[in-house]
């Protein structure tokens, strides 16, 4: 394993400590940290080992945060009507 999935591991074990902590805005701020530092993550992940392993950790990150995704689904779909 090369230091970049380990990081990426460490990024989803990390993940799924902080959804186990409550949070009075519904985990809004740690999903935004998250983010932040899984992008990077996720770049050097897939420099590293190419872009199906990078594909896979994108999934996995989706999977964990998909409330963020859900939502910038909805707002785009929200713009393509606007300007159809």
């Amino acid at each position: 394993m090369n230091v970049s999935l380990a990081l990426a591991f460490v990024w989803g074990i990390a993940a799924n400590v902080l959804a186990m902590i409550p949070s009075k805005d519904n985990h809004w701020t740690r999903a935004y940290v998250l983010i932040a530092v899984g992008i990077p993550i996720l770049g050097y992940v897939t420099l590293q080992n190419g872009p199906w392993i990078g594909l896979v950790v994108l999934a996995a990150g989706m999977s964990v945060l998909r409330w963020p995704v859900i939502y910038l689904g909805r707002w785009v779909r929200k713009v393509l009507r606007a300007t159809l």
